[in-house]
């Protein structure tokens, strides 16, 4: 079996018989779909795949720090700057 790791609430990587829902950059601190326009584009230009993260949902990339990507979750991202 295949082992994927994920990042909780506190940032500690974790063993996940399952992949994540959600990948995230952990300079930017933001999280989005895994077929993410944007994100598509960064992995193309190289780099940002050292930097990225997963997880195994919305509510643990909150937890964790991260925003949403105003691309691909308009609707989370403008909760999360109404919130704010």
């Amino acid at each position: 079996m295949k082992t994927y790791w994920l990042l909780n609430e506190k940032r500690q990587k974790i063993a996940s018989p399952v992949p994540g829902l959600l990948g995230g950059h952990r300079r930017s601190k933001i999280y989005g779909r895994l077929d993410c326009p944007g994100a598509l584009r960064a992995i193309a230009r190289g780099g940002y795949v050292t930097h990225r993260v997963f997880f195994a949902d919305e509510a643990a990339a909150l937890a964790a720090g991260f925003r949403p990507c105003a691309v691909c979750l308009p609707e989370a991202y403008r909760a999360w700057k109404y919130a704010r």
